[in-house]
């Protein structure tokens, strides 16, 4: 099942919960308060706004974690290059000596 999320973010009249259906011919999900099955795609589209808002505050929260994560990589592939730097640099120093 594809759960889609779409509509406009204007609240309905009846329920500060769920957020405007964008088509007048979706049909209610039984058992699922704020979804809708649309008609032409087949496809569910979910109206609930604290759903909605949960699902974006997951998300948000995903993709702080995964910049992070970039961010350490970068930071741990810099160190890598450095001490790989370090080492050459030491060797070289210390077949210089051995050489003299």
């Amino acid at each position: 099942m594809i759960i889609i999320i779409i509509g406009a973010l204007v609240k309905m009249e009846n329920s500060e919960d769920h957020i405007k259906v964008f088509k007048d011919d979706l049909i209610p999900v039984d058992g699922r308060d704020g979804w809708f099955r649309d008609p032409d795609s087949n496809a569910i589209v979910n109206c609930n706004k604290s759903q909605y808002d949960q699902y974006m505050a997951s998300y948000n929260k995903r993709m702080k974690k995964d910049r992070k994560f970039e961010t350490l990589q970068t930071d741990v592939d810099a160190l890598k290059s450095d001490i790989s730097d370090m080492k050459s640099m030491l060797t070289q120093l210390l077949g210089d000596k051995n050489a003299s």
